[in-house]
């Protein structure tokens, strides 16, 4: 693995190891998202399980969306992340429940038989995966012929691009690498080279911020994605407040996702 793919790695097990930047984020789209349907249940609603599916769900994060929604009579359900913090969330959050389970793993090398799941989840994480040519082929590996695999993803007008903008003059920038491997714009062709369609879904939505302090704790809980530590937090506050509207700050969100079958 090359020297930039190592330290992309490790940026992501430290942002990862535990749930609490995570959980940072999804709190500002729960409370300021004008969309009230909400992002995880909009993914769910794309989802189209079957009775007795086994379902393989990686980089599950803290596991939140099952512990709102119930799998269909008589499927199997295993949660995977690669990050031990991560799963303890997420068993935390789902609990003992019939047909689910956890196991940690990486989607460069899932640990189980070819043509093993009727469906395979991957929300918001591709973007991270070093490898992500060699994801792919694992994701298709394991899927039975017809099965599907679903992977939620953000574009490139979207709440990072929005910051980095404001804060050009400091010479911030995403990380290489990290973000832009997997979009809205760019999925589709990626996954055509493993599936035999790739349906992009998009999800309409913005924020509508009106205390700038959840936003700069959003800011600073991407310090994998963006150097935006480098950046003073009251240099932040102004620039942010300076962006408000009628007291509101406008922050687009980009979000979708690809439904591919084998």
């Amino acid at each position: 693995m090359a020297s930039s793919a190592l330290n992309d790695r490790t940026q992501v097990q430290e942002q990862y190891k535990t749930a609490a930047n995570l959980n940072t984020r999804i709190s500002i789209h729960a409370k300021y998202s004008v969309n009230r349907q909400g992002f995880g249940n909009w993914i769910f609603a794309q989802y189209r399980l079957r009775e007795n599916d086994r379902i393989l769900e990686l980089g599950c994060g803290n596991g939140s969306m099952w512990s709102d929604h119930a799998l269909p009579e008589g499927a199997e359900l295993i949660l995977t992340d690669f990050s031990e913090g991560m799963l303890d969330s997420a068993r935390a959050n789902v609990g003992i429940r019939d047909g689910i389970s956890f196991r940690q793993a990486d989607i460069q090398q899932i640990p189980y038989a070819d043509e093993s799941f009727d469906a395979v989840i991957a929300n918001m994480m591709l973007y991270h995966v070093p490898d992500l040519s060699k994801a792919l082929s694992e994701v298709r590996r394991v899927l039975k012929p017809g099965g599907s695999f679903y992977c939620a993803t953000s574009g490139t007008n979207s709440i990072t691009e929005y910051v980095q903008g404001l804060l050009k003059d400091y010479g911030i920038r995403c990380g290489e690498g990290i973000g832009l491997s997997f979009t809205l714009q760019n999925g589709g062709d990626l996954l055509k080279e493993y599936f035999s369609e790739a349906e992009l879904r998009r999800y309409e939505d913005h924020l509508e911020v009106t205390e700038t302090g959840d936003l700069v704790d959003y800011i600073l809980s991407l310090e994998g994605m963006a150097d935006f530590r480098a950046v003073p937090p009251e240099e932040l506050y102004r620039i942010l407040d300076g962006q408000k509207e009628n007291g509101v700050i406008r922050v687009p969100k980009d979000y979708g996702m690809f439904v591919s079958v084998k």
